[in-house]
């Protein structure tokens, strides 16, 4: 059976995609570390996350596939390939730096840039897709809503060392 070009390109989209959540997944560690932080009374309950970023994921895929559809250029597809990538690596090292190395004052910093990264993903995709910019805007959502439940957890929890 032959897949079209367009298929291999979104297989291709959802395997880079979940690659990236593969390898926060695995940063991510739930033990005894994790389950003795305090965590503010309005905190999703941990089964919630894993469907959340399986949504998540899903639609960066699908933007990235779909802005990659309507670039009109190798500028364009540069563009799209850097902006994923920049955001892929703040996304995984906020993980490492949370659940891995145990400082969630840290990962509040890099929050920030990652924030930004995806902010830059929406900006730099309108002009390529207007519908893979808005497919961005549940993740920028998302990741506002972490950086507070992160303060909060700073505040119940810290300092770190």
């Amino acid at each position: 059976m032959k897949i079209s070009k367009r298929m291999q390109g979104l297989v291709l989209a959802f395997a880079c995609s979940f690659l990236v959540s593969g390898i926060g997944a695995s940063l991510t560690d739930l033990g005894p570390w994790y389950q003795a932080l305090r965590q503010p009374l309005w905190k999703p309950p941990d089964a919630a996350f894993g469907m959340i970023w399986s949504l998540i994921f899903s639609l960066c895929a699908l933007s990235g596939w779909t802005a990659w559809q309507n670039a009109r250029s190798q500028a364009h597809k540069l563009r799209i390939l850097v902006l994923f990538a920049a955001n892929a690596l703040l996304n995984v090292y906020w993980s490492w730096l949370y659940f891995h190395e145990h400082r969630p004052d840290w990962a509040l910093s890099e929050l920030y840039a990652l924030w930004l990264s995806i902010v830059l993903l929406i900006l730099g995709l309108w002009r390529i897709s207007r519908s893979s910019s808005l497919m961005m805007l549940p993740y920028l959502v998302w990741v506002t809503t972490a950086g507070f439940l992160n303060a909060a957890t700073i505040q119940l929890n810290g300092p770190f060392a």
